[in-house]
């Protein structure tokens, strides 16, 4: 992992490495120790880089981060994901692997485009994604609770402001629609 030592720094380093994954973590607390010592010792093709806010203070208000530990995942140079908190090693294992899977796709096969609109507290959004995951389906996660650019294409294009709504190669699913969901990926 690489140390940031400040958000120039991390801009440059985004630039050399668009999809990535940055820890942001307050050194001497329990929780960020844990988040960094799992993520240190993983093997991953993805990029890690790692600031600690009680030294560096321009980082983590760039993306409006307020709390410690926070992993950002981002990809084409784009935060897609924040998750909070120390995980155990295999849920970032699996993070990582669907991070690299929706970058590269996969070859030899049609990879579909899928966007799921959620908010954080939203019960459906949470089922959709397990199920999506489940399904070893690949997709794009955006919190319209804190992109109102997106809630407001979100709309436009369902005519609807509820999620969770799930962009499927241009058709939208509003709510957790299983049956469609899967006919629209073509899963059996």
């Amino acid at each position: 992992m690489k140390a940031i030592e400040s958000l120039n720094e991390w801009k440059d380093w985004l630039k050399e490495h668009p999809n990535s994954g940055l820890l942001i973590y307050k050194s001497g607390s329990e929780i960020s120790e844990c988040a960094y010592g799992k993520l240190a010792g993983l093997e991953t093709k993805l990029a890690l880089a790692f600031v600690d806010v009680s030294q560096v203070r321009d980082v983590h208000p760039q993306y409006q981060i307020t709390s410690a530990p926070s992993l950002l995942l981002f990809e084409h140079g784009q935060m897609t994901q924040v998750v909070k908190g120390c995980m155990d090693e295999d849920y970032y294992k699996a993070l990582f692997e669907k991070s690299l899977f929706t970058a590269s796709g996969v070859e030899g096969k049609k990879q579909n485009r899928v966007i799921l609109y959620s908010t954080p507290t939203c019960s459906w959004c949470n089922t959709i994604k397990g199920y999506l995951r489940k399904r070893q389906v690949a997709y794009r996660e955006i919190d319209v609770s804190k992109d109102e650019k997106a809630l407001q294409e979100m709309v436009r294009k369902s005519g609807q402001q509820g999620v969770p709504q799930t962009d499927i190669n241009g058709q939208v699913v509003v709510g957790f629609d299983q049956k469609k969901i899967d006919q629209l990926l073509g899963l059996n």
